[in-house]
């Protein structure tokens, strides 16, 4: 019985860890290129806007479609993947929430296709300053594009939540390092709110 329950713990939150990650991306070290190029009075300021951005789809669109699918019973008809929450919305919507979800994903999966391969530019144009390495760089994304496509559901997450994980490690590291840094920032955010609307120096970090 001991056995049985700490392989559900065990496996509950390999899941939930891999799929929250994969959802919010909090810890992972990728959308701060996208928070990088905001322009605002002072980082700490966006890294507010980071934490919103997390809060909201972890504690509110997860936690929604997670009720949905459990209050319609979608989870006890064998369904796996997108099927089970188009199920739920079918049976709380009829025949309009498939088509929700469908154009839900549709823009969802487009936009995180486009953000993670501006991601990936900014890393290559700063690790190899070539034009060709930038052409190689989207031809493999194209390829591994159609290959994501056209390879099982299965493997296709076990492959994402492999290199998640693996983009993980090297970030924390980089944050215990910067640790000071942060504290550093922070603590100037605190100071000069507390004498009105707190700007930073760029021009002299």
């Amino acid at each position: 019985g001991g056995g049985v329950l700490g392989i559900t713990m065990k496996e509950a939150i390999r899941f939930g860890v891999a799929r929250g990650l994969f959802s919010n991306e909090a810890g992972m070290g990728s959308t701060p290129h996208a928070h990088a190029t905001a322009l605002v009075a002072h980082p700490v300021l966006q890294g507010f806007t980071a934490f919103i951005g997390v809060f909201v789809d972890t504690m509110l669109v997860c936690t929604s479609t997670a009720l949905i699918i459990l209050l319609t019973g979608a989870d006890q008809l064998g369904l796996g993947g997108a099927l089970v929450t188009q199920e739920a919305f079918h049976i709380a919507f009829g025949e309009i929430g498939p088509m929700i979800i469908a154009i839900c994903l549709t823009f969802f999966a487009f936009t995180t296709v486009i953000g993670w391969y501006y991601f990936g530019e900014s890393n290559i144009r700063f690790l190899f300053r070539s034009p060709a390495a930038l052409n190689v760089y989207r031809v493999l994304v194209l390829a591994f594009i159609v290959l994501g496509t056209l390879g099982k559901v299965e493997l296709v997450w076990d492959m994402s939540d492999m290199f998640n994980g693996i983009m993980v490690i090297p970030n924390l590291i980089a944050l215990i390092l910067l640790h000071k840094e942060i504290k550093a920032v922070l603590r100037d955010y605190d100071e000069k709110r507390q004498d009105g609307l707190p700007l930073y120096d760029y021009d002299n970090v």
